[in-house]
């Protein structure tokens, strides 16, 4: 019999911390840039060119974590038969945290014993294990630490079906997740949903994530000959499956493997002696994928600091294009949906580890549902698809509530109840009825909404310092940087204010940019993420002793320490700056292939790099 229940994830845990309060307006760092475009094949170039984010607007950053973990409860949501047991997570993005396999006793996903947030995501806060939705752009979802609403409705069998869905803010689209677990078996059933009900395309990007160990013997398969490799070199290559590449603890660096599926789409990781976990889906979501982090120094120490002694993982992944470097149109008023499935895999290990690659695939193969039962699945689940939640077991953000407001959508399945309206939303439904933004400039503003409705909003509203600096973030949002300039100007000519005049900076650079930062720290002293943009500033802009006077009186720890390190060593300093580093600190938000740490040690030691500091990707 399959129930489904609320449940209690307890674990050591650091604290989330508060959002960045300053908008994100530099381009984020692509995590993978293709050098060699002119080199592939026509569609798959198109799809690279297309869609790109330039900022996660209006989403801010969450890069107020520490390293500090303490036990405490995660709300969870089970759903289990006498086969498997799903535990989600849907205050941390829908996260499917852990699936067990009740007869043997196994965990399927790679279950991280801590909640360890790291700079990883768009947003920056991230966290590893478990199975992960991705919807936006590439890289990790801007949801992956956000609640989604989660509630109970009566599957097509009569069974209890966990929906989850939310509103995605940097493509304004509504998406839903539906956890589906028929009655003795042994494959967890997903369907997703994502919907566009705009009169525009709107570039889509979706990946499930699927963290599982890796072991000396693991190998990964999928029904591939040949893969696009990535290898943090510019490159996207051919290569031949199989090979070395299906057995990651073989690798000596990170890199990613985007599999040329041919026939049915799934991928398994299997273990020495067969058993392991397998994902597959109806044939939307043609794309699979192997991430590894490879066995150097850098990548271990990835893995440990992402999940504290819990041993190495790997990622197997499915998303709608081939390749994560790449978006799709979804046309006005369209929705795509697929289901996935994931289950365990016991296969003959003698097959599964030979040299033939087609027994290989066919010993995993044989042992998954077959194409007809999936599309089966897929079309009881579409019967249910639309039907409407009543009992809600989770409540997500407002923002979906929000933009109903504005423009009101028939969302059939996906309710956004007004009651989900909060505090963040309170401005803009005060300015759909035509009360502009106000306050205090010292004061946080809120965070500005920026697609073309809000920006048109904004722009006719009364003219103030706040309506103002909205305006210049909106019109940065559109690429509209002259523009913004002016507005952000305006701003603090209306009220001398920090947030413009930071955002100035950000549009400025050299002496101008770090003048305008002494003039925001001034206003604003105690505001952290001001202060270290401000350092930074004055070291780029050759300012060592302006940088010294805005670390004076600073607790020397985090990437202050950093910045203390380095400021030391524009002043001369070589031994204080090396004292930072035999003191000892964590940088607690290190991004994904950042080598300040590394680069600042190479100019302060000729000796080899602490390995608690070294993070390089290659």
């Amino acid at each position: 019999m399959t129930s489904l229940y609320r449940t209690g994830l307890v674990l050591p845990a650091a604290e989330l911390g508060p959002e960045n309060p300053l908008p994100p307006l530099r381009k984020p760092e692509a995590v993978a840039k293709v050098s060699n475009v002119d080199e592939l094949p026509p569609d798959l170039a198109e799809n690279i060119g297309y869609g790109r984010l330039d900022t996660t607007l209006p989403c801010l950053l969450q890069d107020g974590y520490t390293r500090e973990r303490a036990e405490r409860e995660l709300p969870a949501v089970a759903l289990e038969n006498d086969k498997l047991r799903a535990t989600v997570l849907p205050s941390l993005g829908g996260r499917l945290y852990s699936l067990v396999h009740k007869p043997s006793g196994r965990e399927l996903l790679y279950r991280n014993p801590v909640f360890q947030p790291a700079n990883l995501a768009l947003r920056d806060a991230w966290f590893a294990g478990g199975v992960e939705w991705n919807l936006g752009s590439t890289g990790h979802t801007t949801l992956t630490c956000e609640p989604m609403f989660a509630a109970e409705i009566e599957g097509p069998d009569g069974t209890p079906v966990l929906r989850l869905w939310e509103w995605e803010r940097t493509r304004d689209l509504p998406y839903q997740v539906d956890f589906w677990l028929p009655e003795g078996s042994e494959h967890l059933l997903v369907a997703v949903r994502v919907r566009n009900p705009h009169p525009y395309d709107v570039p889509v990007y979706w990946w499930s994530n699927i963290a599982v160990p890796q072991n000396e013997g693991t190998r990964v398969l999928a029904p591939a000959t040949q893969a696009w490799h990535y290898g943090y070199s510019g490159r996207l290559d051919l290569v031949d499956v199989p090979g070395e590449l299906t057995y990651p603890s073989r690798a000596e660096a990170a890199a990613d493997y985007f599999f040329e599926v041919t026939g049915r789409p799934w991928v398994a990781a299997v273990e020495s002696d067969g058993t392991g976990l397998a994902q597959l889906s109806t044939g939307r979501l043609r794309g699979r994928k192997l991430f590894l982090w490879g066995e150097s120094d850098g990548g271990r120490r990835w893995q440990e600091w992402l999940a504290p002694g819990a041993g190495g993982y790997l990622e197997i992944q499915a998303g709608l294009a081939r390749t994560q470097l790449e978006h799709l149109r979804l046309p006005p008023g369209e929705g795509w949906d697929w289901l996935e499935a994931y289950g365990p895999v016991a296969a003959d290990p003698a097959a599964v580890h030979g040299d033939d690659w087609t027994a290989a695939r066919e010993a995993v193969a044989v042992g998954l549902p077959s194409a007809e039962t999936m599309d089966e699945y897929h079309d009881a689940w579409r019967k249910i698809a639309d039907v409407t939640p009543e009992s809600f077991l989770a409540t997500g953000a407002g923002w979906g509530a929000l933009e109903n407001r504005r423009a009101p959508m028939c969302l059939p399945g996906t309710p956004f109840p007004d009651e989900s309206l909060g505090l963040d939303q309170e401005p803009w439904l005060a300015l759909l009825d035509g009360t502009p933004p106000d306050g205090d400039p010292l004061a946080v503003p809120p965070a500005t909404l920026v697609n073309r409705y809000w920006a048109d909003l904004m722009e006719y509203a009364p003219k103030n310092w706040l309506t103002w600096y909205h305006r210049g973030v909106a019109h940065w949002a559109a690429g509209r940087q002259s523009d913004a300039v002016r507005a952000w100007r305006e701003s603090v000519s209306a009220a001398e204010n920090p947030w413009a005049l930071r955002n100035l900076a950000i549009a400025t650079a050299g002496h101008e940019a770090a003048w305008l930062y002494r003039r925001a720290v001034t206003l604003a002293p105690s505001l952290r993420p001001l202060v270290v943009e401000a350092i930074a500033a004055q070291l780029a802009a050759g300012l060592p002793d302006e940088a010294s006077a805005l670390l004076d009186g600073l607790p020397v720890e985090g990437r202050i320490a950093l910045l203390t390190a380095r400021t030391r060593l524009a002043l001369g300093d070589v031994a204080g700056a090396k004292a930072v580093y035999d003191s000892g600190f964590e940088v607690a938000n290190i991004r994904e292939g950042e080598t300040s740490l590394s680069d600042t040690w190479a100019a302060v030691s000729d000796e080899p790099l602490p390995e608690q500091h070294d993070f390089r990707m290659k």
